[in-house]
This record gives C-alpha cells, sequence and structure tokens, in this order.
C-alpha cells in the first residue's frame, strides 16, 4: 500500500510540473489517503504483534 501511496504522489508531482493542477490535486488526496490508511495498519498491526508477545 505504502507502494501506492508513492506512485501516486510522484504521479502529482510530474502533474503538478506540467500544469495539469486537477490531475495533481486528486493524485495528491489519493496518496495522502492511501499513506494514512497504511500508518493506521501499521500502527494496528504492531500492537497486536505486541499484544500477541505478552499473552
Amino acid at each position: 500500500m505504502l507502494y501506492w501511496a508513492l506512485v501516486f504522489l510522484v504521479v502529482a508531482l510530474v502533474a503538478g510540473a506540467l500544469g495539469f493542477g486537477g490531475i495533481a490535486g486528486a493524485s495528491t488526496g489519493i496518496a495522502q489517503i492511501l499513506f494514512y490508511i497504511f500508518l493506521i495498519l501499521l500502527v494496528v498491526s504492531l500492537v497486536m504483534g505486541l499484544m500477541r508477545r505478552r499473552g
């Protein structure tokens, strides 16, 4: 999932550099959403791993 967030970030940067503001904005939004989902899943998996070790 982090890979796709980085792909959309690169698309947003290229589109922004070429002057496609709408595409750049949409790609940036998608990249942010995917990155936050990745962070939430990372935290959940870390907490579950810590709980499994203690239990």
